[in-house]
């Protein structure tokens, strides 16, 4: 089967191809249109589809939108329809027309389309799938596993607790209904601290870091686990904990204890939760998605505290993640055994010949040295900057050897230098990229391998010094493991480093400047590199350097 997934609902619109089982290409709308999440001018990007995203999709895999099965939207307005308005009567009808008309758009983007193949999936479900189904089997081969979700909201609902057969049928054990909301919560908070909901969470808990749960108490009667799989989040005052935080002012420390106890209450409540799923389940395997499984550190005391072996979240939680999600649920009920996903390398590429043509119309000085790797690894060792642009973007908001900016660990100032190239708050950490056969004896706590940068782990107190610059106020780092099997050049990289500096640790952050989506195209990159204090340029096997940093000797 040929399916097509898409998302155009709430934020992140995208769009993912399923041909046979297989994933064949996944990409977000920003990648191609430039802006964030989608278009900001209006509450939700509903009104966005991912057109640019669909038809790569459809090129990638070689297909046109008459050779297509199935096209899934991952939103039911049949749901809303059923229950009534919901937390916003009229953006809630709107949202509900609009969908209904999805066949009506998406057979004007995509001319040659039936639209009788448009079909839709409940938004948890599309989010259950893309990390149930999508998940690498146990070592035993079984593919059964508990499925968690728990976002700012879908249709009616908030949260999804169940459970995949080893055929592929979900049992949906609990829905949590509207309003009470973890995600929105955690949403609210983030825009009463002054940064963007559902976009800026991730800053909420890197602020957590630099507080003490001290209002955890008094929050627990806000946002607490209310039995059989359900909880209470909603309607909390939060004036009545910290002053918001207003435009141009430095966060204090009172914002920092609310983040923090915000956090503590959340990562408590979801492990009552994932308690309950355990017992009614019996599984040995979890699998979560949604917004919320995006938060690294509750991520981290579910996989070291709580009752499951094996924890295994889906790199795209967000909703981007559900236009894969919609396509391998609709893929499954019509038969197809689903490949589980190898990487989150899933979106554009170009070949070499392409690479070059992009410098040469830049009309950049470039150069191919015999050992790339080698090359950059002695730029790192040196101190510069290295923008990496190699292979297949990725699906999802983890920058991970593909499009990512580089640094050498050891330089304590490397941290504020990085976030001062991104425009990023300088309490904002980033994340240590590390040889897979020696991430145990530098970080504990969590799952290794951990390729996704999904969870947080404990640093060596041997190793904090020695690499300060990948290592947060508290200690913890989010990790990723490179495999060489995954992905060798970055590994080669990584050992050409520790052969320099005896460090098999680089420090990796997306590669982005601030507002902006990650760089997708070499056309991004070259902007990128041009408007930024970035020395090097890896652009697949071409180097472009800037004025003042020529090539080291060996």
């Amino acid at each position: 089967m040929k399916v097509l997934g898409v998302n155009a609902v709430f934020h992140d619109p995208a769009a993912a191809l399923v041909v046979d089982g297989r994933i064949v290409a996944a990409a977000e709308e920003e990648r191609f249109s430039r802006r964030k999440h989608g278009k900001e001018a209006v509450p939700f990007s509903t009104w966005e589809l991912p057109i640019e995203a669909m038809r790569w999709c459809l090129s990638e895999g070689g297909l046109t939108p008459s050779d297509l099965d199935v096209v899934t939207y991952s939103y039911d307005p049949a749901l809303v329809l059923e229950d009534g308005p919901g937390l916003d009567p009229v953006w809630e009808q709107l949202r509900t027309i609009y969908v209904e008309r999805a066949p009506h758009f998406l057979t004007t983007a995509l001319p040659g389309l039936d639209p009788e193949k448009v079909t839709y999936v409940p938004h948890h479900v599309a989010h259950a799938a893309s990390a149930a189904l999508a998940a690498p089997p146990a070592v035993d081969g079984r593919g059964d596993r508990a499925v968690f979700v728990a976002d700012g909201r879908g249709e009616t609902t908030s949260h999804l607790a169940g459970s995949y057969s080893e055929d592929g049928h979900l049992d949906v054990l609990a829905h949590q209904p509207l309003p009470e909301s973890l995600g929105l919560v955690y949403e609210e908070l983030t825009q009463h601290l002054g940064f963007r909901r559902s976009s800026d969470e991730y800053k909420v808990m890197a602020l957590a870091s630099y507080g003490e749960p001290t209002m955890s108490e008094l929050l627990k009667d806000r946002i607490a686990y209310q039995g059989d799989g359900l909880i209470v989040a909603s309607d909390v005052d939060w004036d009545s904990f910290a002053p918001p935080k207003q435009p141009g002012q430095e966060h204090t420390r009172l914002h920092a204890d609310l983040a923090a106890s915000v956090q503590h209450r959340t990562e408590e409540v979801l492990l009552e939760v994932l308690g309950w799923l355990y017992e009614q389940t019996g599984q040995r395997r979890l699998a979560m998605a949604g917004g919320v499984a995006l938060n690294c550190v509750a991520n981290s005391r579910i996989a070291r505290e709580g009752p499951f072996e094996d924890v295994w979240i889906q790199p795209a939680a967000g909703d981007a993640g559900t236009a894969l999600g919609g396509a391998l649920q609709s893929a499954t009920d019509l038969g197809d055994r689903i490949e589980p996903m190898v990487g989150a390398d899933l979106g554009r590429s170009w070949d070499e010949e392409g690479l070059a043509a992009f410098l040469t119309d830049a009309d950049v000085e470039y150069e191919r040295p015999d050992d790339l790797a080698a090359e950059v690894a002695r730029a790192l060792h040196e101190d510069a900057l290295v923008a990496w642009f190699q292979g297949r973007s990725e699906y999802g908001p983890r920058a991970l050897g593909h499009r990512s900016l580089l640094a050498n660990p050891s330089r304590r100032d490397n941290l504020e230098r990085l976030n001062r190239v991104k425009g990023r708050e300088q309490f904002r950490p980033v994340a240590p990229m590390v040889a897979s056969h020696r991430a145990s004896e530098i970080f504990s706590g969590g799952p290794i391998p951990s390729p996704y940068m999904l969870f947080v782990h404990e640093v060596a107190p041997e190793w904090q010094e020695r690499v300060p610059a990948a290592v947060h106020v508290d200690g913890t780092a989010r990790i990723q493991t490179v495999d060489p099997e995954d992905d060798p050049l970055t590994a080669r990289l990584l050992a050409e480093f520790e052969n320099l500096s005896g460090l098999p640790v680089l420090v990796n952050t997306s590669l982005n400047t601030s507002g902006r989506p990650m760089v997708d195209s070499p056309r991004d990159a070259l902007e990128c590199f041009g408007s930024a204090p970035v020395d090097v340029l890896a652009l697949g096997p071409f180097l472009v350097r800037r004025r003042g940093h020529d090539k080291v000797s060996s």
